[in-house]
């Protein structure tokens, strides 16, 4: 055999070998876990927690490949920060968040979607629910990671949760208003993303790069908008990253995040007044001063998803290991041991470096192209939506938020890319035919305009028209193809029915995986 058919089979097999080593150190990680979890039980109670704790574990590296891209992949896709780089910030922060800010407690029953005493009667009926809720949320992340779909962690072990539920007692264990609003929260949530998201990123169009001058309107209005995002995320890390360890009320947190807002402000407008070769009159000159504000994004949202979801992970690991060590009683709240933190933390970790890539590629740049302005705005829908939600006592999901900011903006790059192609063709079609040199002229000077004078330019165009007879002098046939805007689709419609056929069937898909585990655990146990 030849070397470069050599060559050739490695490179054919390099992927192969990648996936491998990957599915190692998974291996590795759910080992460690099992023989930890082994010295700590004595008798039946040491194989319980084995196995809870191997599928807490494995529940911990799913989270971390799917939900943690909803943090940084925007960043990752406007170039930002690189993967590597997101990787790493992301796995500290997440751990760091769930570590420090995680909590000692956790509810036995995510969400409250179905009656705790129902299953009151028997520990080791509460056990195998719960386990088999962990196994079969963990699968349906495993199952949305591979596709490249990003799910709400949230539903998917609600839906573990309650087909579990339903398995061990029936439908009347149901708590059908939680499970109502969860339902109302596939709505609510990317069309309250996508809303805040577009809102935004046509707030810094109108304000900074539809100005014929970008740098100064940059110099005016991106240390509001950096002292915006420092407001917002300062009053989510107090109201949802530290919640856990320092209660603080809305109002509170408001105040507080105004301050570090002002301080922010000040230190940005001064940075760009002092420094005038800071930024170029470009798009992408602008887009520069918004690198720094995601990376600390990045890692702020990190941390406050690490604080916040490492419940799903270890909650009912937390739950089973309650009922073991209080020999069979079951309560509404159970506490988190540290080793059963760690678990949560490093397991997310893990699962974000090994199987991360995807999902984040997906948010970050298979949906619309991004760039940092975009980012930006996906960050601040990601917060500011999920704050003001839960105010007013509206149900909705962080990944969904953040996946329908990114919708959001992709459909109005669309919708101003068709508005200024109608523009271009009105301008073409009230010009002589054939000048050219004037179509190209008068776009020259339209392009450099501000909104204002822009509007005014099209309507004096259309006076002169109409006072002339048919300047242009086209046929029909040539108007009616003038009329004809080629529609440029920015967002890719595919990835649009997929990541929604996934969101749609997460509860379902996983509340049935988990009632067949279920069955299946018991069958084994009483057989």
């Amino acid at each position: 055999m030849e070397l470069q058919h050599i060559s050739e089979i490695e490179r054919a097999t390099e992927r192969g070998r990648t996936e491998l080593f990957r599915f190692g150190l998974g291996l590795i990680f759910i080992v460690g876990v099992m023989l930890y979890a082994a010295m700590r039980g004595q008798g039946e109670a040491s194989m319980i927690l084995v196995i809870a704790a191997m599928v807490g574990g494995y529940m911990a590296m799913n989270i971390g490949a799917n939900d943690v891209a909803n943090n940084v992949g925007p960043a990752v896709g406007s170039r930002a920060l690189t993967l590597g780089g997101a990787l790493m910030i992301a796995a500290i922060f997440e751990a760091a968040g769930a570590l420090i800010a995680g909590g000692e407690v956790v509810s036995t029953i995510r969400s409250g979607i179905i009656d705790p005493t129902k299953l009151s009667d028997s520990a080791d009926t509460f056990i195998w629910v719960m386990l088999s809720a962990l196994l079969a949320g963990a699968l349906w992340l495993n199952i949305a990671t591979a596709v490249g779909a990003p799910v709400s962690t949230t539903h998917s072990i609600v839906g573990a949760v309650l087909g579990a539920g339903v398995a061990a007692k029936g439908f009347a264990i149901v708590n059908w208003s939680s499970m109502s609003a969860i339902a109302s929260s596939w709505v609510i949530s990317p069309i309250l993303g996508g809303l805040v998201a577009a809102g935004f990123l046509y707030l810094i169009k109108r304000s900074i790069t539809y100005q014929p001058d970008m740098a100064q309107a940059a110099r005016r209005m991106v240390p509001v908008l950096v002292g915006l995002m420092a407001w917002t995320f300062s009053s989510y890390l107090m109201l949802k990253g530290l919640s856990k360890i320092w209660k603080v009320g809305f109002v509170e947190s408001v105040v507080y995040g105004l301050i570090i807002a002002f301080l922010v402000f000040v230190l940005v407008k001064r940075h760009l007044g002092r420094e005038t070769h800071v930024i170029a009159n470009t798009k992408s000159g602008v887009n520069k001063l918004f690198t720094v504000p995601l990376i600390f994004a990045a890692a702020l949202l990190s941390f406050a998803h690490g604080s916040n979801d490492v419940a799903n992970a270890v909650g009912p690991l937390a739950a089973i290991v309650d009922v073991v060590s209080s020999g069979g009683a079951i309560h509404d709240k159970a506490g988190i041991p540290t080793w059963v933190m760690m678990i949560g933390a490093l397991g997310i970790a893990l699962g974000l470096a090994l199987f991360g890539p995807k999902v984040i590629r997906t948010v970050g740049s298979e949906i619309t192209e991004l760039d940092q302005m975009r980012a930006y705005c996906i960050a601040m829908a990601a917060t500011l939506t999920v704050i003001v939600a839960s105010q007013f006592g509206l149900p909705v999901s962080s990944t969904h938020i953040a996946v329908g900011g990114v919708f959001g903006v992709g459909f109005l790059r669309e919708y101003l890319k068709s508005n200024y192609d109608r523009m271009v063709a009105e301008i073409k079609a009230h010009h002589p035919e054939g000048d050219q040199a004037a179509i190209d002229a008068f776009l020259v000077r339209f392009n450099k305009a501000s909104i204002e004078v822009k509007g005014e330019m099209l309507s004096d165009l259309k006076l002169r028209s109409k006072k002339s007879e048919d300047p242009a002098n086209f046929s029909k046939v040539e108007r009616k193809g003038l009329r004809k805007v080629y529609k440029r689709e920015l967002v890719k419609r595919s990835q649009l029915l997929r990541i929604a056929a996934a969101w749609i069937i997460t509860v379902p898909a996983s509340a049935l995986m988990a009632a067949m585990i279920f069955y299946m655990i018991r069958g084994m146990m009483i057989s």
